[in-house]
C-alpha cells in the first residue's frame, strides 16, 4: 500500500512513522509513505498557499492551485482514492480501514489547515474523512491515524495474525481484559479461570467479559451487536 500525503508540514510525520511497528512495516516495504508539500508548487517568493476568503470571514483559506498541482504531480495508480481530512467527512472506523485496504493500492491524503480549503478542490476528492465530530488544528492527525490503522491490517505488519482477530470491534464487541505476571499485584489477583488451563472456560469467560464491557462502556455498540446476532 502506498500513501501519498499532501501536507504543509512534512516534519509532522517524521517521529510517528520512524518508530514501533510503523517503522518496521515501512522498512519491510509492506507500506510506503511519500510526502508532498504544496508550497513546492507556488511561484511567489514567500511560497504563499493561503488567501482571504471571498465574502469575508475570519481565517485564511488554502488556495486551489498548489493543491491541484501537488496531487497532479503524483504517479498514476488504477486503484487509488483521494481523501480530504475534514471534520465534515465520514468517521474513521475499522470497517473503513478494511475497505480501503482491500480496494486500494494507493491513497492520497490531503491535510487541511487554517479555515479550510478552497471548495474547488472537492473536484479531485473522492471522499472526506474525519476522526469525529470535533475540529483539530490540522489534518495531519487524522491522516496519521488512517495510515496507522490500515498499515496495521496489512499482512506482515503484526507478528501474530490471531491478535488482529481478537481486536476490539473485530466481532462488534470490545476486547476482553488482559493480565500478565505477577498473579497478584497490590492485592489485585488475576482471575482464577485464566490460570486454570481450561481453554474452554477461558474462552467462555472472555466472551462474557466482552459482552459485559460493551454493554457498560458502549451500549450503542452492544445494541448494534444484538441486532446482528
Amino acid at each position: 500500500m502506498r500513501f501519498d500525503i499532501i501536507t504543509l508540514f512534512p516534519e509532522f510525520f517524521t517521529s510517528p512513522l520512524g518508530c514501533g511497528l510503523m517503522a518496521k512495516a515501512l522498512a519491510k516495504q509492506i507500506a510506503s509513505v511519500h510526502v508532498t508539500n504544496p508550497r513546492d508548487f507556488t511561484f511567489d517568493r514567500h511560497h504563499k498557499v493561503d488567501d482571504e476568503s471571498y465574502g469575508g470571514g475570519v481565517g485564511m483559506v488554502i488556495k486551489p492551485e498548489p493543491i491541484f498541482a501537488a496531487v497532479e504531480s503524483l504517479p498514476h495508480f488504477d486503484r487509488s482514492q483521494v481523501l480530504l481530512m475534514s471534520p465534515q467527512g465520514e468517521k474513521i472506523d475499522r470497517a473503513l480501514f478494511e475497505e480501503l485496504q482491500n480496494n486500494c493500492d494507493r491513497l492520497v491524503l490531503i491535510c487541511g489547515h487554517y479555515e479550510g480549503i478552497d471548495e474547488r478542490v472537492m473536484n479531485i476528492v473522492d471522499r472526506e474523512i474525519s476522526l469525529g465530530d470535533f475540529v483539530l488544528t490540522c489534518g495531519e492527525i487524522p491522516a496519521l491515524t488512517l495510515i496507522n490503522g490500515i498499515t496495521r491490517l496489512l499482512p506482515g505488519t503484526v507478528g501474530k495474525v490471531e491478535s488482529l482477530k481478537a481486536d476490539s470491534f473485530e466481532d462488534g464487541l470490545l476486547d476482553y481484559p488482559h493480565y500478565t505476571r505477577p498473579p497478584e499485584f497490590r492485592g489485585w489477583r488475576v482471575p482464577d479461570v485464566l490460570m486454570s488451563g481450561n481453554h474452554e472456560k477461558i474462552a467462555q469467560w472472555r466472551h462474557q467479559q466482552q459482552l459485559d464491557r460493551t454493554q457498560a462502556k458502549r451500549p450503542d455498540l452492544y445494541t448494534k451487536w444484538l441486532e446482528n446476532t
